[in-house]
């Protein structure tokens, strides 16, 4: 590690949305920052928010991200904002237009997997992913499952061999 540079902080992660993998496909993903007001940070510190209902879309060139629940901070008083409130994303005007590029197929959206923090600031990893149907759902749940029961096979094997 070189002199005088303050060690690498490890990542913490606030919330993830779990219903993201299961309901899409994802196709590839971004970190983006997000623009956050003071109370809203002091509460996602104490894993006060939630994703799980989130997605982002681009409005007029810029990002936001829909729907994160922010429970108001404790001590905020009147300086605490709306929960739900959009917010903003903070990504290069490249990577916006890139997105929008894979956004304009059908089916497409974007959806924010986790909420974490990455050398003090708070960023959000958000996913281009085509939602699933409920038939490519079931489809993969039995997947998983003859999987599951083809590696259950195996080891009983190996145990008696």
């Amino acid at each position: 590690m070189a002199h005088g540079q303050p060690a690498p902080k490890a990542t913490v992660t606030f919330a993830t949305n779990h219903k993201a993998r299961r309901d899409y496909d994802i196709l590839e993903t971004a970190e983006a920052g997000v623009e956050l007001k003071g109370t809203e940070v002091k509460s996602i510190r104490q894993h006060r928010v939630t994703v799980d209902d989130s997605f982002a879309r681009i409005d007029e060139g810029e990002l936001f991200l829909y729907n994160m629940h922010v429970s108001p901070y404790a001590q905020g008083g009147r300086a605490n904002v709306d929960p739900i409130r959009p917010r903003k994303l903070l990504l290069h005007r490249r990577e916006i237009e890139r997105l929008q590029g894979l956004l304009s197929q059908k089916r497409v959206t974007l959806v924010p997997l986790r909420l974490y923090q990455a050398h003090g600031l708070v960023k959000v990893e958000l996913a281009v992913g085509r939602g699933r149907r409920q038939f490519e759902k079931r489809d993969r749940i039995r997947e998983r499952e003859s999987q599951r029961e083809l590696d259950r096979t195996l080891r009983l094997r190996q145990k008696r061999g």
